[in-house]
């Protein structure tokens, strides 16, 4: 029997595992303080509504993923603090990020983070972390399609110039 042959949480993680679920923890923790900021900027209700569930996706996912870094001995990374919620009409209109804005920048963080799980999934050995990035891509898939179809609904979606050949 090899050494990956046992039980799975038992096995070492190797260097890339614990590199990839220590930098996409981190990366969730600021997206969550980001996607809390941004709440405020927000002025549409389902726009609302979509950061509030992708904070409390970010939130689940940072329990899972810390859960398996302490077992492991890995020290955890900082987490920024909560955002508190603030009325638009406080936030200077200059200063405001508006909806498609908004709505552009989670659809490029979700781009980015499918990304990086399919790297996470593509060098794991250990077939509960792949499992556990293939689930986040999933989570990360389910939330793209509910932005893009917001996009469309709302008349945020940018086409590149179309191809007529």
């Amino acid at each position: 029997m090899g050494i990956l042959s046992g039980s799975q949480p038992k096995e070492p993680l190797h260097y890339g595992e614990v590199f990839s679920l220590w930098s996409y923890l981190t990366t969730i923790k600021g997206t969550s303080a980001t996607y809390q900021t941004l709440y405020n900027h927000a002025g549409d209700k389902e726009l609302k509504r979509l950061l509030d569930e992708l904070v409390q996706g970010i939130k689940q996912e940072t329990r899972d993923i810390e859960e398996i870094l302490k077992a492991n001995g890995i020290v955890l990374p900082p987490t920024p603090p909560e955002r508190s919620v603030a009325d638009l009409e406080d936030i200077p209109s200059g200063a405001r990020m508006n909806d498609p804005e908004i709505s552009a920048a989670i659809s490029m963080n979700i781009a980015q983070g499918l990304v990086a799980c399919s790297q996470a999934i593509g060098q794991s050995t250990r077939e509960d972390i792949a499992m556990l990035f293939g689930q986040l891509h999933m989570n990360k898939a389910q939330a793209g399609a509910k932005t893009l179809r917001l996009n469309k609904e709302k008349g945020w979606l940018l086409l590149p110039p179309m191809h007529k050949g």
